[in-house]
């Protein structure tokens, strides 16, 4: 089974997005974990997206990655740019992937209504799941992108 961190700026949104659709979609192949370099606490538009696609990440936390630093995975998912200029190291041999998803508050900014900030949000989640959905091959074919 593969070990992978996604992993971005504030474990809010992006990477528990990534780790949501992980856990219901490739439970039988990957082990998901989410971290941030900060952790800003959850999204609750993110679960409320999330949740209407009927993958419930309610019950995750925003976490720092400095708890992961000592763990062996085999994948670092980066899922924005500052994650990936600023990814730590990690123990072991773990790959370094980017793959960087629009972020869905700052798309969210010039929403004129709740519909549009959704939208956003829901935007990125598909895109998010598309990009599981191909894994682990995904991984192989972005490796050090």
């Amino acid at each position: 089974m593969l070990k992978i961190l996604f992993l971005c700026t504030g474990n809010s949104c992006r990477s528990q997005m990534a780790e949501g659709w992980a856990r219901a979609l490739k439970s039988d192949s990957i082990e998901a974990y989410s971290a941030g370099l900060e952790a800003r606490g959850l999204d609750f538009l993110a679960v409320q997206v999330m949740a209407e696609a009927g993958v419930d990440i309610a019950g995750q936390r925003s976490q720092r990655v400095d708890e992961y630093t000592d763990r062996v995975f085999d994948y670092v998912v980066t899922v924005c740019d500052h994650a990936h200029e600023s990814c730590p190291l990690f123990s072991g041999d773990a790959r370094v992937v980017h793959v960087g998803f629009a972020d869905p508050p700052s798309l969210a900014q010039t929403a004129s209504s709740e519909a549009e900030v959704l939208a956003a949000y829901r935007q990125v989640r598909d895109q998010i799941r598309d990009f599981v959905t191909g894994l682990p091959e995904a991984l192989m074919k972005d490796l050090d992108r």
